[in-house]
């Protein structure tokens, strides 16, 4: 009995293992994958079975055409175009935090409204969480006011 009880944890502790080994190589880029010459810089969809791809090959950006049957080149087009506008469009883009009470208190009219409005985020049992109307209201007035700007 205590020996089937030890080869059965010595089977299930040897697949387990191997299942381990496993994910670890899987995770681990081919030998082909990574820091080649070859990699995608952007894509759109254009339809359901069809998109157009910027690919960097080397020292050349092509732009090719993508569908279920075939590939075709479209054009080529200057690299190094392609990557400053890429950097400016990075730098563009801006986070700005927000906390909820701040919006909460932007998002009502008057200083009786911004008490009650901080008020509900900070009491009752649903307060901040996603199912609370509050919450809510309070995430569509501050895409409205980011909207308008």
């Amino acid at each position: 009995m205590i020996e089937t009880v030890l080869r059965i944890t010595f089977s299930l502790l040897v697949v387990l293992l191997l299942v381990w080994g496993l994910s670890k190589v899987a995770r681990k880029p081919l030998a082909g994958r990574g820091g080649g010459h070859l990699s995608v810089l952007a894509r759109q969809q254009l339809t359901r079975n069809s998109s157009v791809a910027i690919v960097r090959v080397t020292d050349r950006a092509l732009v090719l055409g993508v569908t279920d049957g075939q590939v075709t080149l479209l054009t080529e087009t200057d690299l190094a175009a392609l990557e400053a506008a890429q950097e400016r469009r990075e730098q563009a883009e801006e986070r700005i935090p927000v906390s909820l009470p701040a919006a909460a208190a932007t998002a009502a009219s008057s200083p009786a409204d911004d008490a009650a409005a901080v008020q509900g985020l900070l009491k009752g049992p649903l307060a901040g969480s996603a199912l609370s109307p509050q919450t809510w209201k309070t995430a569509l007035e501050m895409l409205r006011e980011r909207t308008a700007r």
